[in-house]
């Protein structure tokens, strides 16, 4: 029998509020050439959730009715997130909105402070979580890498946290690994999941083998010349990144290291005439 393909689904399950998901990629829906091709990329990705934006998909005739039903027909978890909100009451409302379009608990909360950067309104950010989470709503906020901001989210209510990497839709990847890795050694227990700016697999594997839960994508596989070639290549990506992490990668060092030692090696003199 062969080895199954390396993708996504074959690592460890990922468990966010107390619920285990068969992937540890997460994929957003903006932006693809065609429903077909973003269907064929979820299948090709194996991820476990979807984003959807509800301000992007406002019905109109039976439009938005059609998106919605197109989604639901992937047959994963949809995560509704509050794109393009940039006031807390405007992100609560969305929300509290998504909620009832999709059946669903559980959103990704955006509060936007900047248009050129898209960067996280944290202070509104926070605020906003706490009012959903009071609610009963399970929230996944989009956010800096910033330690007092999480400590901050974590104490709204939220159980998992979504740091970006770089702003979103720029592919730079982790434009600050010190303080990504600072975030994960400071809350080791915590759902830690890079959202936003990732544009290679090469840097989805890194983030996982720091130590990440999870990626959420979109530009990088959508905007793709193929996104379904690159959906799979994220997967194999996060794949091999999360197993690195689980067997335990090696400590870098300022000096080399022989892998076979010179003590207890034979030794030849190979200038003796062998005459003796």
């Amino acid at each position: 029998m062969n080895a199954p393909e390396p993708t996504a689904k074959g690592t460890s399950a990922l468990t966010l509020y107390g619920e285990a998901l068969p992937s540890r990629l997460l994929l957003g829906t903006a932006g693809y050439p065609s429903p077909q091709v973003l269907a064929d990329a979820v299948e090709a990705s194996g991820a476990g959730i979807v984003t959807v934006s509800l301000r992007r998909e406002q019905p109109r005739g039976r439009t938005g009715e059609r998106f919605v039903e197109f989604i639901n027909a992937l047959g994963v978890r949809v995560l509704p997130n509050t794109a393009g909100c940039r006031t807390v009451k405007e992100a609560v409302t969305t929300a509290q909105m998504a909620r009832e379009l999709f059946a669903t608990d559980w959103v990704k909360l955006e509060v936007i402070a900047n248009d050129d950067t898209l960067q996280p309104e944290v202070v509104g950010l926070v605020e906003a979580a706490g009012i959903l989470t009071r609610e009963g709503i399970k929230v996944l906020p989009y956010t800096t890498e910033d330690l007092s901001i999480a400590e901050r989210l974590l104490a709204a209510g939220c159980q998992v946290l979504m740091p970006w990497a770089s702003p979103i839709g720029s592919g730079r990847g982790l434009i600050n690994p010190y303080a990504l890795k600072s975030l994960r050694a400071y809350f080791p227990k915590v759902p830690l999941i890079i959202d936003a700016g990732l544009g290679a697999p090469s840097h989805a594997a890194a983030a996982m083998e720091m130590g990440y839960d999870g990626v959420l994508l979109n530009t990088a596989v959508a905007k793709a010349g193929d996104p379904v070639r690159m959906a799979e290549a994220f997967a194999r990506a996060i794949a091999a990144g999360r197993a690195a992490h689980e067997a335990g990668l090696i400590e870098a060092r300022d000096m080399a290291q022989p892998s076979t030692p010179v003590a207890g090696t034979p030794f030849f003199d190979l200038g003796a005439s062998g005459d003796d």
